[in-house]
């Protein structure tokens, strides 16, 4: 009788432990995917389509209350702070590949029905060989 107690016991703890072992194997659920709706503009230093809810990493400089203000873009999310597998930054203006860190320099005009308009200058590279000629 003792014996078939101890063997049901064993065999209660073998179960037990495969139970427990196996919640660091099960599966994680799936991130539900975001629904990316049809793009509404294209990154202007990668080119990378933005749908709605992409935003591109800029700076605005003061004083607020001008029509014309300076502004840095750094990229787009498939581009900065890391590009992308086969993303390419690139200037618009001069061409020439754009450093990780590098940012595209531009004017924001802000008019007065409310929207804005951005006119890209060149980069921090081409900017800064311009200015040592």
């Amino acid at each position: 009788m003792e014996y078939i107690l101890g063997i049901i016991g064993l065999v209660i703890i073998i179960i037990a432990l495969s139970y427990f072992a196996s919640f660091g194997k099960r599966k994680k659920a799936a991130p539900t995917p975001v629904k990316k709706g049809p793009a509404l503009v294209n990154c202007p230093m990668c080119g990378s389509p933005l749908p709605k809810g992409e935003n591109i990493f800029s700076k605005v400089y003061r004083p607020m209350n001008v029509p014309d203000q300076r502004c840095t873009i750094s990229g787009c999310p498939h581009c900065y702070p890391r590009c992308e597998p086969g993303v390419k930054r690139k200037c618009p203006v001069c061409g020439k590949a754009v450093e990780q860190d590098g940012y595209l320099v531009a004017r924001l005009f802000n008019r007065t029905t409310g929207k804005k308009h951005v006119m890209i200058v060149g980069c921090s590279g081409c900017l800064k060989s311009e200015q040592h000629k």
